[in-house]
C-alpha cells in the first residue's frame, strides 16, 4: 500500500503567515525609531532580535511543512529548506536564496549571539525585512490566496 503525504494545513500556514506579518510590522516600528535609539536602548535591541528570530522561525516552520508535503523532501538544514521551496516553485529561487541567508543569520542569533554586531542587525532588518513580506505574498499566491 502506498502511503499518501498529508495535504498542506492551510490554517497552520495562515497562522504562521499572520505571525510573520505582525512581527514584520513591529520590526518596522523599531526601524522607524532610528539607529541611534536602536543602539542606545538595550530593550529595543533585544526586542528587535527576538522579533526577527521568531519571524524567521515562523517562516522556517512554514517552509518545513510545505517542503515535506510538496517536494516530499525533508530538509537537511533550515537554509536548505528554502532552497527546496524555490526549486519546487513554491517561492521564487531568488527569494529562496535570500531566505536561506536569513536562516543562517537566525543560527548566528541563536548560537553565537555574542558575536552579533548590533549595527548589522539594524542593517539586516532595514534591508531584508521586505523578504519576509515577499515570502508571505508568494506562499499565499502558491496556496491560491493572493
Amino acid at each position: 500500500m502506498v502511503s499518501q503525504m498529508p495535504e498542506i494545513d492551510t490554517a497552520l500556514v495562515n497562522r504562521r503567515l499572520a505571525e510573520i506579518k505582525l512581527l514584520a510590522d513591529e520590526l518596522k516600528e523599531i526601524l522607524d525609531m532610528g539607529l541611534e535609539k536602536f543602539l542606545s536602548d538595550s530593550y529595543v535591541r533585544d526586542a528587535a532580535k527576538y522579533k526577527l528570530l521568531v519571524a524567521i522561525e515562523a517562516a522556517i516552520s512554514i517552509c518545513n511543512h510545505i517542503a515535506v508535503r510538496v517536494a516530499k523532501e525533508v530538509p537537511g538544514s533550515y537554509s536548505e529548506c528554502f532552497i527546496i521551496l524555490g526549486r519546487s516553485g513554491v517561492i521564487s529561487e531568488e527569494l529562496a536564496k535570500k531566505l536561506a541567508e536569513m536562516a543562517k543569520f537566525r543560527n548566528m542569533l541563536v548560537h553565537v549571539y555574542w558575536k552579533i554586531d548590533d549595527r548589522k542587525v539594524y542593517e539586516i532588518i532595514g534591508r531584508d525585512l521586505s523578504d519576509l513580506d515577499r515570502f508571505i505574498d508568494e506562499v499565499r499566491a502558491y496556496l491560491g490566496q493572493g
